[in-house]
């Protein structure tokens, strides 16, 4: 008789109410995957969620996350749960240290507690800081440039020594710029808060009252705008389940670039915007900010090689499903 997999139990999904949490709970459980979701809803809906298990709390709360691990028979731990904005991590960087950092420890000690021993980490592309080639590899120096950069990468580094001293296994999922909406139009990324580049064009695009300011056109690259690698939030979605498979099926920890290897520019996704659409992007060309790198995108290839994963939609449908989506929540008033 085979010994039980960690794929045979519930997955806890932190965040899970947010952007890519909730395209991953579904997805989870779209594989045939128990879930349990654990968000504090400061930033997550509860309609994201669907119709999976929500647990409202914080994941520094050990006594509740003991008790959601062993109410659900957890297994697995998918962590999302982090603020994310580059520019208030600046500001008010105790937030980030402890929410971030101090809030992951907590959530991974109560965790190991209950017997979980896998892990996949939200992490992030901006760990590497300005990358000195493309594509950017795992082996690209980690050298990050804002305190949000910073959480992340020292999340990373304490799985890492978890997996020394505790012998938890992890993925830390280093994202490149998710982007677009559930092709059934069922979910998709609230703008209210999101300083990311797509809802800012959808922004301008559909609201009337706004120009969307385009940070320099003089950079080295073919139209002189940044450069960046937009992944459909359905293709990172499935790269989370991937590792979750990998993980129970006894895959060492690793660190993973999630891309489509594809670079796109300002100009490519407000033109893109413009196709679909029918209509024209309002904007105006603005100076360069401080710390915008002018190119990244990722190389794919580990991904492939270690998760049998790789991006199936390209920028045109990651803008068809956030048009829809982003117009279809004005036609609903929100």
């Amino acid at each position: 008789m085979s010994e039980p997999s960690s794929l045979d139990g519930t997955v806890l999904v932190t965040g899970g109410a947010g952007y890519i949490g909730s395209h991953t709970v579904r997805a989870l459980r779209e594989a045939g995957r128990d879930v349990v979701v654990l968000d504090s809803l400061e930033l997550g809906r509860r309609e994201a969620v669907i119709d999976a298990p929500l647990v409202v709390g914080e994941i520094s709360d050990r006594d509740l996350v003991s008790a959601t691990c062993g109410d659900h028979g957890v297994t697995q731990l998918v962590h999302f749960a982090a603020y994310k904005s580059v520019g208030e991590s600046m500001g008010s960087p105790e937030k980030y240290w402890r929410n971030n950092v101090a809030g992951s420890v907590e959530l991974y000690e109560a965790c190991m507690a209950a017997g979980v021993r896998d892990v996949v980490f939200s992490s992030s592309c901006s760990v590497y800081g300005t990358p000195p080639e493309v594509p950017v590899t795992e082996t690209a120096p980690i050298q990050p440039e804002s305190v949000y950069a910073e959480s992340k990468a020292m999340v990373e580094r304490i799985l890492s020594w978890y997996g020394q001293t505790n012998g938890l296994n992890s993925v830390s999922l280093r994202y490149f710029n998710a982007a677009g909406a559930s092709f059934d139009g069922r979910i998709g990324e609230d703008w209210t808060h999101s300083i990311n580049l797509v809802p800012v064009v959808m922004k301008a695009l559909l609201l009337g009252d706004r120009e969307l300011a385009v940070f320099g056109d003089d950079y080295d690259t073919p139209d002189g705008t940044c450069i960046r690698d937009y992944i459909h939030v359905d293709d990172l979605a499935d790269a989370h389940v991937k590792a979750l498979a990998y993980l129970g099926r006894g895959g060492a920890s690793t660190a993973v670039n999630v891309g489509t290897g594809t670079g796109s520019s300002v100009l490519d996704v407000i033109q893109a915007s413009e196709r679909v659409s029918g209509d024209p992007v309002p904007y105006s060309m603005e100076p360069r900010r401080d710390g915008d790198p002018i190119a990244t995108f990722a190389d794919p290839t580990f991904a492939e090689e270690t998760l049998g994963w790789r991006a199936r939609y390209d920028l045109d449908e990651i803008i068809e499903t956030a048009y829809a989506w982003h117009r279809s929540q004005l036609d609903q008033g929100r």
